[in-house]
C-alpha cells in the first residue's frame, strides 16, 4: 500500500496463499444442515481459526465486562452464552477429530491449542469486571423476575466463575491459571500415550493352528486388521476391547491368552515405551494443589461439589454398598469356573486370562448359550436399525440416511432425524469401526449443540465406537456386549438430539447424571420384542430363535459378579487416588496394588482399567473422581426402566414423560428433581441389585 501511494510501479506477482485464505472456518457453511465441510478442512486451518476465534471471543467478553449499562440477565448472562460462535464452530470439529480421526500433526496442534484454551478460559473467568456483573445479578437473583431456566442459567454461570477461582486474589489466580494449564497439558499427554500404547501392541499370528477355538467372525476380523496394518495373509489381535475380549473368550491357546492379557494390562506401565506412571503422579499432585487453592480438601471434593452426589463420602457409600454383594457373587462364580477347569482334567488354578474363556464355557453348559452361536444374529447395521426402531416406537422418530453429506472418514454414516410430524430434528453420524487414528472406547459427542438463545440451532451428533469390520461375505458382527454398547451410545445421541434448552451452557449436565439417559436406553436392546425386530442371522435372515431369546434372558445375570467387581474396583480406585495424597517417591504400581488389596479384590479378577491406561481418571477432567457415575446412573436408570416394565415397554405416556422430564431439559433443571418428577418418588437401590442378580 505504501508503494502504491508513492506512485511506484510494482511488478505483477502471484498472490501468496496462507491458511487465512479460503479457510473454511471463516465461511458460512452452506452444506446440508450446516454440516462441517470436512473435505475442505486441512490441519493448517485450525491454528489460525482458533487464533481468530479467541480474539473475537475476547472482544465479546470485554464488551460485556465494560458495558456502562447496569448488568441485566440479557446484557450479561445471555450475552455471554451468545458469544464464542466461531470458537464453538472450530472446537466442535477439532476436538471431535482429535479423538476419532487424528494424526501426529493434529496431536501437536492439540498440545498448543490446549494451552491457548486454558489461558483463554482463565482470562475469562478471572475477569473481575465480568465477575462483578455476574455476582451482582446472582446476589439479587430472587428479585429479577427470571423464569426457571434463566434462574438455572444464572446459577450455573455464577458457579462456573466461583469454582474457577474468581474470588481469589491476583497471586492465587496466577497460580491457579498455571496449574490449569499444567493439568491440561499433562492429561492430553496421558491420553496420547494410552493411544500410542494401544496402537503399539500387536499380537500377530501366522499359523492357523494358533487360531484354535476362535470362531470365523473373530478370525475374519483379525485378518482384516492384519491387512489394514500391512501384514496381509496373517492375523492380528490388538489391545482394543473389540479384539481383546473375543480372543480371551474363545481362544483355546492358554499361552496366547496369557500373552494377550499381559500385553493389554502392561500398557503405559513403568519402563515401557509409553510410560504414564510419572504423568499420573504429576496430574495427581497438580490436582491436589488446585483443590486446596480453591478451598477443597482434595480433588474429589472439588469435582463433586458440582454433582448430584455432592461429596466423596456419598460416592464411597454407594460403591461399598454394591461392592460387598458383588464380591460375594464373584467368589461364587470363581468356584464355578475353577470346577470347570477341573472337569476338563486340568490341574492349574484359575488365572485372570482364564476368566473370560471359562465363563463362556460355563455359560454354554449352564444355559446352552455361547457367544459364537449368538453373534451371527447381531449384524452391525441391523443392531443400529434396531436402535432406530426403538426410538421410533418410543417417540415416533425416523432416520433417513444421506450419502451425499461430507464426512471425515469413509466409514462414517450420516442420517437425518425427523420428528413424528415430519419436522427436522437433527443430524446423526455413526462412526463404528476401529482405526489407528481413533482412540479406543465408545462415546457420543456433538459437532454442534442445540440452542435457541440467538435463533434456532439444530444439533449435529456423533456416535463413535470400535467394532471390527467384516471380511469377505461376513458382515460386521457384534457380541451381545457390543450390541448393548451401541444402544447405550445411541441413548446418549437421543438425549443430545432431543435437547430443548435455550442456552448452550445448559446442554452440560451434572456429570453423575450424564449416563442415566444412555443406560435406560440399553434396557430395550435385549427385550424379546426388539430382538425379534433386529436380531437376524447374517446368512439366512432367520430371526433369533425364541429358545435362544429365552436362554439369553435366563443368562442375563450370569457373570455379573465379575462384571460388577471389575467395574466397581476401578471406580473405588479412582476415588482413592483422588482423596489420598501422594509424593514424588510414590510407586504407582505398588500404590495401586495396596488400594486393591484394601478393598479385597480377588487375584483372578483384574481391575477394569489399570492406572497407567485409566483414561477416564487421568486422560481428561470429566471422569476424574467420577468413574462411579456409570454405576450411579445405572441405579437411576434401573429404577426408571422398571416403570416401562410395569406400565408397558412402549407406553406412550411414560415415553413422553421421559422426554419432557429428562431428555429435553438436560441441564436446565436440577437432575434429582427431574428424576423424581419422572418416577413420582425418590430413587431406590433395589432395581439395580435385582438387575445384576446381586440379591440373595
Amino acid at each position: 500500500m505504501a508503494a502504491a501511494l508513492m506512485g511506484l510501479a510494482l511488478p505483477m506477482m502471484a498472490p501468496m496463499t496462507t491458511a487465512e485464505d479460503n479457510n473454511p472456518f471463516f465461511e458460512e457453511w452452506t452444506t446440508p444442515h450446516g454440516a462441517p465441510p470436512f473435505s475442505n478442512i486441512e490441519n493448517a486451518h485450525y491454528k489460525p481459526a482458533f487464533e481468530r476465534a479467541f480474539a473475537e471471543n475476547r472482544a465479546e467478553i470485554n464488551a460485556i465486562a465494560n458495558n456502562p449499562a447496569a448488568p441485566t440477565f440479557e446484557n450479561t448472562i445471555a450475552a455471554l452464552d451468545k458469544g464464542g460462535k466461531l470458537l464453538n464452530k472450530v472446537s466442535g470439529v477439532f476436538y471431535n477429530l482429535t479423538s476419532s480421526h487424528s494424526n501426529d500433526e493434529m496431536r501437536a496442534i492439540q498440545s498448543e491449542i490446549s494451552a491457548m484454551f486454558s489461558r483463554h478460559t482463565n482470562d475469562t473467568l478471572f475477569n473481575k469486571k465480568l465477575f462483578d456483573r455476574v455476582d451482582a445479578l446472582y446476589q439479587k437473583r430472587d428479585s429479577l423476575g427470571l423464569n426457571a431456566e434463566q434462574q438455572r442459567m444464572l446459577w450455573r454461570t455464577h458457579l462456573d466463575f466461583t469454582r474457577a477461582g474468581a474470588n481469589l486474589d491476583e497471586a492465587a489466580k496466577a497460580e491457579l491459571a498455571k496449574l490449569n494449564e499444567e493439568i491440561s497439558g499433562l492429561t492430553i499427554k496421558f491420553g496420547q500415550n494410552v493411544l500410542a500404547a494401544t496402537n503399539a501392541f500387536e499380537m500377530v499370528v501366522d499359523k492357523e493352528a494358533d487360531l484354535a477355538g476362535l470362531p470365523d467372525f473373530v478370525i475374519a476380523a483379525a485378518a482384516s486388521t492384519a491387512e489394514d496394518r500391512g501384514q496381509p495373509g496373517k492375523w492380528m489381535f490388538t489391545s482394543t476391547r473389540s479384539s481383546f475380549t473375543p480372543f480371551m473368550t474363545f481362544s483355546t491357546r492358554r499361552d496366547l491368552r496369557e500373552k494377550m492379557h499381559k500385553g493389554y494390562m502392561a500398557r503405559g506401565e513403568k519402563g515401557s515405551a509409553h510410560d504414564n506412571t510419572g504423568l499420573v503422579k504429576q496430574i495427581l499432585k497438580a490436582r491436589q494443589k488446585r483443590a486446596e487453592l480453591l478451598g477443597y480438601k482434595n480433588h474429589a471434593e472439588f469435582q463433586m461439589a458440582d454433582r448430584m452426589m455432592g461429596h466423596p463420602d456419598r460416592a464411597f457409600e454407594l460403591l461399598n454398598r454394591i461392592w460387598a454383594p458383588a464380591l460375594e457373587k464373584a467368589k461364587e462364580e470363581r468356584a464355578m469356573l475353577q470346577a470347570m477347569v477341573r472337569e476338563e482334567g486340568h490341574d492349574f488354578d484359575l488365572q485372570p486370562w482364564d476368566w473370560w474363556h471359562y465363563a463362556e464355557k460355563v455359560r454354554k453348559a449352564k444355559y446352552d448359550l455361547d457367544e459364537q452361536a449368538v453373534k451371527p444374529y447381531f449384524v452391525l447395521n441391523n443392531v443400529r436399525d434396531g436402535a432406530f426402531k426403538t426410538a421410533n416406537k418410543l417417540w415416533g422418530l425416523t432416520f433417513k440416511q444421506r450419502t451425499d453429506i461430507d464426512t471425515y472418514h469413509e466409514d462414517v454414516q450420516v442420517f437425518e432425524v425427523y420428528e413424528k410430524d415430519g419436522s427436522y430434528l437433527g443430524l446423526f453420524l455413526a462412526d463404528y469401526h476401529p482405526r489407528a487414528s481413533k482412540r479406543g472406547g465408545a462415546w457420543n459427542n456433538s459437532f454442534r449443540a442445540q440452542t435457541k438463545v440467538d435463533g434456532k440451532v439444530t444439533p449435529i451428533v456423533v456416535n463413535v465406537m470400535s467394532f471390527p469390520k467384516g471380511s469377505g461375505d461376513v458382515p460386521p458382527l457384534l457380541s451381545a456386549d457390543n450390541a448393548s454398547t451401541l444402544f447405550h451410545e445411541f441413548g446418549h445421541a437421543m438425549h443430545t438430539l432431543m435437547s430443548e434448552v435455550t442456552y448452550g451452557r445448559l446442554n452440560s449436565l451434572a456429570w453423575d447424571f450424564v449416563e442415566f439417559p444412555s443406560q435406560i436406553f440399553e434396557g430395550w436392546a435385549f427385550e424379546p420384542e426388539m430382538l425379534r425386530e433386529y436380531a437376524k442371522h447374517y446368512k439366512t435372515g432367520e430371526v433369533l430363535p425364541e429358545s435362544m431369546i429365552e436362554r439369553m434372558e435366563a443368562a442375563s445375570k450370569f457373570n455379573q459378579g465379575f462384571a460388577t467387581v471389575e467395574y466397581v474396583s476401578a471406580a473405588l480406585m479412582d476415588m482413592m487416588w483422588h482423596t489420598r495424597k501422594i509424593s514424588d517417591d510414590t510407586d504407582v504400581a505398588a500404590f495401586e496394588k495396596s488400594l486393591l488389596d484394601e478393598i479385597g479384590l480377588i487375584d483372578e479378577i483384574v481391575v477394569r482399567y489399570r492406572t497407567p491406561y485409566f483414561n477416564h481418571a487421568f486422560g481428561g477432567a470429566a471422569y476424574a473422581a467420577g468413574y462411579y457415575t456409570y454405576l450411579w446412573s445405572e441405579v437411576l436408570s434401573a429404577d426408571a426402566y422398571a416403570t416401562f416394565s410395569e406400565e408397558g415397554l412402549f407406553n406412550q405416556e411414560v415415553a413422553a414423560r421421559l422426554r419432557t422430564s429428562i431428555l429435553e431439559p438436560r441441564g436446565a433443571r436440577d437432575p434429582m428433581e427431574m428424576f423424581e418428577e419422572f418416577k413420582g418418588r425418590p430413587y431406590k437401590l433395589d432395581a439395580i441389585l435385582e438387575a445384576r442378580g446381586l440379591t440373595d
